[in-house]
Parts: structure tokens; C-alpha cells; sequence
């Protein structure tokens, strides 16, 4: 799951060595912090938080199919 947000928004960003993506594990699943540089947040977020939403969206499909429950936080 990591390497799959850091592939997608390293391909948002136009810095993408400043992406970081930490791995918390909780009592009710998995949460991944996504720290990027701050001109960057407002690609990483979209309009409307459209583009965040559908990061989301990709990451927890993916942990479905591995029967995990995924988190993802934009830091």
C-alpha cells in the first residue's frame, strides 16, 4: 500500500523526493500519512478535495482485495 500512494503522488507533485508516506499501525487498521511540500498540497488535494478523495478511493479498493482496512491522512 505504501508504494502504491507514493507512485501516484509522486506523479501529482512537482516535487516529488519531498513525498513521504508513513505507515501508522492502529488497533482498527492501517494508517498512511501523506506529508508533501507545501506549494504541492493543493495538487495533491484537488478542487473541491476531488483528487484526495479518489486516492482514497484507489488505496482502499486495493486493501479490500487484501481484506485489510486502509486509512489514508494528507499531512
Amino acid at each position: 500500500m505504501k508504494d502504491l500512494i507514493e507512485v501516484i503522488a509522486k506523479a501529482l507533485v512537482k516535487n516529488p523526493e519531498q513525498v513521504d508516506v508513513t505507515e501508522l499501525a492502529e488497533a482498527n487498521g492501517t494508517v498512511y500519512e501523506l506529508r508533501v511540500a507545501p506549494e504541492d498540497m493543493g495538487k495533491i488535494i484537488g478542487k473541491q478535495g476531488r483528487i484526495a478523495k479518489a486516492l482514497r478511493t484507489v488505496v482502499k479498493a486495493a486493501a479490500t482485495r487484501e481484506n485489510k482496512k486502509v486509512t489514508v491522512d494528507i499531512v
